[in-house]
């Protein structure tokens, strides 16, 4: 089991950046599948990008070409570069990992929160136009 917690999250305008940072402690994150994912009010959370950990990356297609997942194993953190942030970017974001001998960024295309099983406990991003 790792625990997450994530910061970083903020109110922006339309069209900004925001790094969203997590903090994992308990295990290393170089052992765990790791994914960002999103809950806008009254929607169920999406898979936003995931992490392998031979650093293999997927975004799901809404975030592709703006959002950037990275890590810092020496730091044993997780990261979301957002970039070109729209009102609909608007959510809270949560980080999660999963055992990597379980999940891997193609068999959790985009990442199902399912298949996750350690959360973090969020950070709200708020876009506004």
């Amino acid at each position: 089991e790792v625990r997450l917690l994530e910061s970083g999250g903020a109110s922006v305008q339309s069209g900004g950046t925001l790094k969203l940072s997590c903090l994992a402690s308990g295990d290393t994150i170089s052992a765990y599948t790791m994914s960002w994912l999103c809950q806008a009010p009254g929607e169920d959370r999406a898979g936003i990008a995931g992490l392998d950990i031979d650093g293999t990356a997927s975004y799901a297609e809404f975030v592709t070409g703006r959002f950037t997942i990275s890590r810092d194993i020496a730091k044993n953190t997780l990261y979301l570069l957002m970039s070109s942030l729209q009102p609909e970017d608007t959510a809270m974001y949560y980080c999660a990992a999963a055992p990597a001998d379980r999940v891997t960024v193609l068999s959790s295309y985009p990442p199902a929160p399912k298949d996750f099983s350690d959360w973090g406990q969020g950070t709200q991003v708020t876009v506004s136009s």
